[in-house]
């Protein structure tokens, strides 16, 4: 005898998805018209499928407000709940497309100024021994709090403690200390001495937006460090110039404009090659922080992830096998 399924009253009651993508479109461009055009349909398809799913839930989900509509509460809680998860349906989509393909795409979470000047360099080299892995980059100064189904492989970052499912490496200690330009140096020899440095021209990194659990080291930090007192800088001492975009920073140092801190993990290089200088020997080392590679504990068994994994622990000289915390 046949054994019939019980109807799945979840399946059953839920609304069409057709309905509720056109939904999703129309709460994005608050106006029926531009949702039409980037679905590609009649401005009258998106009306009648709002007005359907409406229907089904009971519900109005948008107020209209000259051309343009506004969700309601109803529609804002309906929007929360289906975004989220149409970004989840999509992030699997395009996973499982990838994996189809011929090559492996790895998620890496990095801060912009890793990215420009740790990574980018390195970036060429991993390309030409890797052909068969794509890299998918993403940018933040917000580890904490990333956008709906976004769920990176591997973080770098000064986290200890990144999120559920990681475990961390331990990198490298920050080591802060004076950047400028040759040329700057040459023109302003002055700049030899600490007192001079805060009297000149400063580059500084603000905290604005960096949404970092560690030690933000700005010139008022480094100094006191060193037993300087920024509030004694000279009154017609030059520009102080703040920005929390240290690539920026960075720039304005090499292209002379005055003296930045320099992170020696992102600078080193430049120093080396004569693009930078230390126009004093004097640095701050970070001893009691670090900062870590997280690596997604689902991805233990993607060759992929632990190339890319082992080949970022390989630039920093760390094995693999010292993990901290979770």
């Amino acid at each position: 005898m046949v054994k019939h399924t019980e109807p799945d009253q979840t399946l059953i009651k839920m609304p069409s998805l057709r309905a509720v993508k056109v939904f999703v479109a129309a709460a994005k461009y608050q106006n029926f018209t531009r949702a039409a055009e980037a679905l590609c349909v009649t401005q009258a398809a998106v009306s009648r499928q709002v007005r359907e799913l409406e229907a089904h839930l009971g519900a109005e989900l948008f107020t209209r407000v000259g051309r343009a509509v506004e969700l309601t509460v109803a529609g804002s809680i309906f929007f929360d709940a289906v975004q989220l998860s149409f970004v989840n349906i999509s992030q699997a989509a395009e996973r499982i497309r990838s994996n189809t393909g011929t090559k492996q795409v790895v998620t890496l979470c990095c801060s912009p100024a890793f990215a420009n000047l740790w990574l980018g360099p390195r970036l060429p080299k991993f390309f030409g021994d890797n052909p068969d892995i794509d890299i998918n980059l993403i940018t933040t100064q917000n580890f904490l709090s990333m956008e709906p189904g976004v769920r990176p492989d591997i973080f770098i970052t000064k986290l200890g403690k990144i999120h559920e499912g990681y475990h961390c490496l331990p990198l490298n200690h920050d080591v802060v200390y004076p950047i400028c330009s040759p040329q700057y140096l040459e023109q302003h020899p002055e700049l030899r001495t600490l007192e001079s440095i805060r009297d000149g021209a400063l580059l500084n990194l603000t905290p604005y937006g960096r949404s970092q659990v560690a030690e933000h080291v700005d010139w008022d930090v480094w100094l006191a460090f060193h037993n300087i007192d920024l509030k004694s800088r000279a009154s017609q001492a030059p520009h102080f110039f703040n920005a929390n975009d240290y690539n920026l920073l960075v720039q304005l140092a090499q292209d002379h404009q005055g003296v930045a801190l320099g992170w020696h993990l992102l600078v080193g290089p430049m120093v080396e090659r004569g693009l930078l200088v230390r126009p004093v020997p004097h640095e701050l080392v970070l001893k009691d922080t670090f900062h870590y590679l997280a690596f997604s504990e689902d991805k233990e068994q993607d060759a992929s992830c632990r190339r890319v994994r082992d080949w970022l622990l390989e630039q920093y000289a760390v094995p693999a096998t010292v993990a901290v915390g979770t």
